[in-house]
Formats: structure tokens, sequence, C-alpha cells
């Protein structure tokens, strides 16, 4: 268990620490007017923590209040650290990004195209080339997410059982075939579409390493940076810990009945795409390991060379989501906002309409988290709160407004 502490004067590192007040001033309001339950904030710049915060509660009805070492379902801020997983073996001659899937999962040799008709009687043709694995890590592969609801291969998939997560698919083997016989959306590597294409990466963690995917993240990322909090369950020692899942309802928030006994239960088919439950203390020592190019305190989980290819823009041309790709089902900015190997990237920082430097790499998850890593102003900044969809308020530019208004040198 870990708690973060303030490690400089906020003016030591170029922070006005009463213009840093305005965060909690802000997002104090979600929380006294029932949007929020409650939260927790960090910011960092130069590797020192100049702001942590929380406020509200963990557990409404329980009265619990946010503390320092609370823990979040982060949900797809779980895909950076699958996608470092498999980069890790791309470090180790494992494999090639340019791979096709079908080399390490056999049931994508055959993979479909939609190409008309319904849900119920799709008409199919063959892709144009291989799913490979950049395509799944840059979610290009033209594969979705049930939930979204943009077009019938939305609704194939949730007619299939997955609208969230594997459901009852079963191992993580079975699951990941299971999708590999849905039809695409679009060709491989023509779009941008958000999609379960990291939890195929995690399938592929586990073959190429040959190793359970869950235990590859555990003893290769979690174990030597310290994120003993972090995990695809909770255990039941820490079970008090875990903040309660809200989802948005006319009129406020409404608990998610049944999120608490779900987060207990080791999953068969952990998910690489949104799985992980995590706390802020621990989140903030994957960013420093990313600030630090792979290194933090004297381990190594990756090199610069390959931090730096991941958070780099990967769509062809030079291409912004907005542009190349489908935009729904995201709380972020698009225009102006490219995509890596795990991670969204600015590109055009004018056309974001956000004040953030380009280069700036992050995520974030469905119950309203984020992260981002910010090698220009060397800041690094993560939210917590559980509240879903991520759609439901505008967290995120406010936020990076409000900790960009902060530096004065």
């Amino acid at each position: 268990m870990g708690t973060i502490e303030v490690g400089v004067d906020p003016s030591e590192v170029g922070f006005d620490a009463s213009r840093l007040a305005r965060i909690d001033d802000h997002f104090r309001m979600y929380v006294d007017d029932g949007r929020l339950p409650g939260w927790t904030v960090v910011v960092s710049r130069h590797g020192q923590v100049a702001h942590h915060s929380m406020y509200g509660l963990r557990d409404v009805e329980a009265g619990l209040p946010t503390a320092g070492d609370t823990i979040y379902r982060i949900f797809s801020m779980t895909k950076p650290i699958t996608s470092l997983a498999c980069m890790m073996l791309v470090e180790e001659g494992r494999l090639q990004i340019t791979d096709p899937v079908s080399a390490w999962i056999p049931s994508f040799a055959d993979t479909k195209v939609f190409a008309g008709g319904s849900s119920i009687a799709p008409i199919v043709r063959p892709a144009s080339e291989p799913v490979r694995i950049w395509h799944l890590l840059t979610h290009t592969a033209g594969m979705t997410y049930g939930w979204t609801y943009f077009d019938a291969v939305d609704d194939i998939y949730r007619r299939a059982g997955f609208e969230f997560g594997f459901g009852s698919r079963g191992s993580l083997a079975e699951a990941v075939d299971g999708l590999a016989a849905l039809p695409l959306s679009f060709d491989p590597g023509t779009s941008w579409n958000y999609s379960v294409a990291t939890d195929v990466v995690g399938r592929i963690v586990e073959v190429a390493s040959g190793v359970p995917y869950e235990e590859f993240v555990a003893t290769r990322i979690l174990r030597p940076l310290g994120m003993h909090d972090t995990g695809f369950s909770v255990p039941e020692a820490s079970a008090h810990r875990l903040a309660a899942l809200y989802r948005h309802a006319p009129g406020g928030k409404q608990l998610v009945e049944g999120a608490d006994a779900a987060a207990l239960r080791v999953p068969r088919a952990p998910s690489g795409g949104g799985g992980l439950f995590s706390t802020a203390h621990d989140y903030l020592r994957f960013m420093r390991m990313l600030e630090g190019g792979g290194a933090l305190d004297g381990v190594r989980i990756a090199s610069p060379t390959t931090i730096e290819l991941m958070a780099m823009n990967h769509l062809p041309g030079n291409a912004d989501v907005s542009a190349f790709g489908r935009t729904l089902g995201e709380e972020v900015f698009y225009d102006g906002l490219g995509f890596g190997l795990g991670f969204s990237v600015v590109v055009d920082q004018a056309k974001t309409r956000v004040s953030c430097p380009e280069g700036t790499f992050g995520w974030g998850g469905m119950a309203s988290t984020v992260f981002w890593v910010d090698p220009v102003e060397e800041v690094s900044v993560a939210f917590f709160t559980q509240l879903m969809p991520s759609t439901t308020y505008p967290i995120r530019p406010y936020l990076r407004s409000l900790v960009y208004q902060a530096i004065v040198d």
C-alpha cells in the first residue's frame, strides 16, 4: 500500500500554488452539487509532485471518504500498460508489430469485413490485408465496441455478448477467438475506431511470452514498479478501500449494483483493454516510468526509444482522429489528437483548442479517469473518480486548462 506525498513547493517547479488551487475549487463543485461522488488529482512537474488533493466520498451510500489509498477501476487506462507489455516483447525479439495477428492467434487467419446487409444477416467480404499487431495497438484494425451504437457491426458485437467486456466467454483464448469470428467495420489500416483491439493484444502477450497475460503484466511491469495495489481484481483484505462505481442517471448519479462483488472475483479472461484496478499512487509510478524513458528508481521496464515510438502519432499522414476516424464514444477532444501505440498524442495544439503542448500523450477510462504525460513542459497529471460514462461531463478539457494556467515559469 502506498500514498502520495507532495514532494516540492509548487514555485520550485514553476507552478503558482494559488492557481493550482483552482483545480480543487472547480472540481469541488462537482461533488457539492451531486455530479461526482468524489475525486483524487495529482500534478507533477520535473518528476516531483507539486499538487495532490482529494475530495468527496469513495462510497456515498456508506459515507466513506476518498482517501490516499482509494482503489479505482481505471478501465481503459489499462490499455497503455498492455501496449507496453507487447512492446517489451518486441524489445526481446519475440515479435514485430508488423506481424499478422494470425501468426499468434490462428483464428484471425480468415478475417472478414462487413460489406452490407444487417446485423442479423450481414454480408461480408475478405479483408484487403491481414490485421496486424500495429493495427491493434493504434485502433485501426476495424474492430469496435458493442456499446458505441455506431453501426451494424456494433450490434453484431452486442448480439455475440461483447457489449461490455467478455461476458461469460471463458478463458482469454476463448474470448479472443470469439472476437475473431466477428466481421470488421472496415479494412485494417483505413480508419480509426476505438475498440476491443487491446484485449486481443493481451492474448498476443501471453502466446508470445508463454505465460498468462495477467502474470506477465504483474511480474514484468506492476511488481518491478512497486504498483502493489494494481491488479485485475481487488483482494478481500483491500475491499474496504474500493471506490463504489456510479453511472449517470437523470438527476444525478446512480450506484452500479453488483460492481463491488464483481471486483473481488478473479476474472477467467482478464481484459487488457479495461480490466485493471489501481490507485493514484500506483498509476503515478507508471507515469513516472514513462517520464523517465522507461525506467524508474533504477528499474528499467523499456528503452527510451520504445517509449518514444509508442508516443508518436501512427495515423497515416500524421492525421488526427477527427480526420481519419470515428469519434463516437469518448469525452476527449479529437481535433488535433493523433494516436500512437497505446496512447493518444497531441499533434496540433491549436486545433485541440485546449492548452496542451504537441507531443503530450495519455488516455482515460470509462469511469471518467484520465492521465497524461507532457514531455515538453515536463508535466504529468492524473485524475480519478468513478462515474460512467466518461462523456457525462467535460472533465478532461477543464482539467487540462486548469493545470496549464497554473504554470508561470
